[in-house]
């Protein structure tokens, strides 16, 4: 237990800088906003969706109708389909676990566990357990502690939203340095820059995110043999 902790919490490290900062800023957000740190911490608890949590302070605060914030959410959250089921077969035999694997399954943990592989000589399961246990406490501490700066603290905060990309940039960088397999990468970013010049910045997400689809489980063997070369 000792030894997976402590691969847990080191692999976590560079998720830990992302979200104390990312937390903080939308604790901030949606302290400026009217909403409290008993929000905030239901918020970062349950909803647990980074770009999302920064989405639903605008609809809290613009009054969106269920069905508006319903499709908001799809259109944000719609990667989680993608990726989520490419961890079917990873988490299949999780027990106990899996529902909280399921749930905490973010872009970040999931550039953490998507290998599929634990570090030697420790049980898969609970390394990702307590890797996106480790992920959600980081974003819970930041955004505890945005709420509390944003009641002593007064300034502009515009752009702090972008924190959110800035992380995603991150992480891509990340992922195209660790593997050597970019195909997928490409195909990504290929079919979002297609997506973006047909249906516009406001539309794109869920055709870029079916295009996306349908090229890699079209091209699922392809991909494979490059990655094996």
């Amino acid at each position: 237990m000792k030894e997976t902790l402590k691969q847990a919490f080191l692999k976590s490290l560079p998720v830990m800088a992302g979200y104390v900062v990312l937390g903080f800023g939308f604790g901030i957000i949606a302290q400026k906003s009217g909403y409290g740190i008993v929000w905030v911490f239901a918020m970062s608890v349950f909803i647990y969706a980074g770009s999302m949590q920064y989405v639903a302070v605008d609809l809290l605060t613009g009054g969106a109708t269920l069905l508006a914030a319903a499709l908001t959410t799809l259109m944000v959250n719609a990667r989680h389909l993608f990726y989520g089921i490419s961890m079917i077969e990873h988490y299949k035999d999780a027990d106990k676990k899996k529902p909280y694997l399921i749930f905490a399954l973010t872009d970040e943990t999931y550039s953490l566990v998507c290998s599929g592989r634990a570090p030697a000589g420790l049980d898969f399961h609970s390394y990702c357990f307590w890797v996106s246990l480790f992920n959600q406490c980081y974003w819970i501490l930041g955004s505890l502690l945005g709420v509390l700066a944003g009641t002593v603290i007064t300034f502009n905060t515009a752009g702090v939203d972008f924190a959110m990309t800035a992380l995603f940039i991150t992480v891509f960088v990340e992922q195209w340095k660790s593997t050597g397999n970019h195909l997928p990468a490409i195909i990504g970013v290929i079919a979002s820059v297609i997506c973006l010049l047909i249906f516009g910045r406001e539309s794109f997400l869920i055709p870029a995110m079916l295009l996306i689809g349908i090229a890699l489980t079209v091209g699922r063997k392809a991909i494979e043999r490059k990655g094996d070369l």
